[in-house]
């Protein structure tokens, strides 16, 4: 990590703005809006030359370490309008936190925290009409990090490209609060122990992809990812942190160094044990989610991420067979968690912990 102590933004404004998506049309991840962040670092020189410049190709050099050796990191965090009309963050320092973390596990150079925020802040005031103001909306940020070196060996790159692009996003998945389907996948792995599991890379998604395809051609949405060893203990569902209701017990796997550490997933666990729910991080076993189930006491599954915040599982599929959790059916918890969050994200409710940022 590097500091950048001279923020003296840079501004080339668009001159042929992009037609704006109606929000019903948004999706997720499809539409981009008119401008990006871009920012450089050499050993030399440190970052520099922070500017906002309208939206298209970086123009790397082929050897680009990050085409090669798959030097980047990334990270998702999202902007909000609520009915007030103002913008509003959500927990962006921690987001920043965890992409500086993320780039130290792959030896790459990274702006600090604060100057992640403000590199964020300032690209949303240039492009704050974008902002949708639909409820399950928001502005989606993806600030990033590749290696832009032109060398072609295996040690950390000397040069560094830190960029941020924003879009304009609704429902992560078609279902929307929809409870999904969920394959268990047995033999495949997305991450292990001593491996990148807890850093937001590009590598740890790559992996995912051929095990989340199977998956649909099954006619599930996404995988219940489990460990590399045993291939018994729950991990991840998809790109989510995973939460188990068993009894009057919330129980979620524990960050041992294979789990991304969610802020989404910090805030479901400030939420419930704010209303005295117990939350247990710990160890889950798929045999003891299936006894659970078989005795009753298996209320919800659900995953939490910045894209689709809350996600109900409604059924877990087998090589033996489907497991209905609960009656299929959204949970009240996964619902009102998702309720609670969104109301807190959109200015509706009391921001109680101090996540929300406006942005002026």
């Amino acid at each position: 990590m590097t500091a950048t102590p001279n923020l003296n933004f840079q501004l080339e404004r668009a001159s042929n703005l992009k037609a704006k998506p109606a929000e019903s049309e948004l999706g997720f991840g499809r539409f981009f809006t008119d401008h990006l962040l871009r920012m450089d670092f050499t050993r030399k020189g440190g970052w520099s030359d922070p500017r906002i410049v309208p939206y298209g190709p970086l123009g790397i050099d082929p050897a680009a370490s990050v085409l090669h050796y798959a030097q980047e990191v990334f990270d998702g965090a999202k902007i909000f309008r609520g009915e007030d009309g103002k913008l509003r963050s959500f927990r962006m320092k921690e987001h920043a936190q965890r992409l500086v973390r993320s780039a130290e596990r792959l030896c790459m150079e990274s702006p600090d925290a604060d100057t992640i925020v403000a590199c964020i802040t300032e690209l949303a005031r240039v492009d704050r009409d974008w902002v949708p103001s639909g409820r399950g909306t928001a502005l989606y940020v993806r600030p990033t990090i590749i290696a832009s070196e032109a060398f072609l060996g295996v040690r950390p790159a000397n040069e560094y490209i830190f960029f941020i692009i924003l879009s304009p996003v609704g429902s992560y998945y078609a279902e929307g609060q929809k409870p999904v389907k969920i394959w268990v996948e047995e033999t495949q792995v997305r991450a292990a122990p001593g491996g990148l599991g807890e850093a937001k890379a590009g590598a740890n998604y790559a992996a995912s992809i051929k095990a989340a395809e199977d998956a649909k051609a099954r006619g599930f949405t996404q995988v219940l990812w489990l460990d590399a060893i045993e291939h018994q203990w729950l991990e991840e569902v998809g790109t989510m942190n995973l939460f188990l209701r068993i009894g009057d017990e919330v129980v979620t796997p524990p960050l041992e160094g294979t789990l991304l550490p969610g802020v989404t997933r910090l805030s479901v666990i400030e939420l419930l044990r704010k209303r005295g729910v117990k939350v247990t991080e710990r160890r889950i076993n798929i045999k003891e989610v299936r006894q659970a189930h078989a005795d009753g006491t298996l209320k919800e599954i659900f995953g939490s991420g910045t894209a689709a915040i809350i996600s109900p599982v409604g059924t877990l599929g087998f090589r033996d067979g489907n497991l209905t959790v609960g009656n299929g059916e959204p949970g009240e918890m996964s619902r009102t968690l998702y309720e609670e969050i969104v109301a807190i994200q959109r200015g509706e409710s009391p921001d109680p912990f101090g996540w929300m940022t406006e942005i002026g």
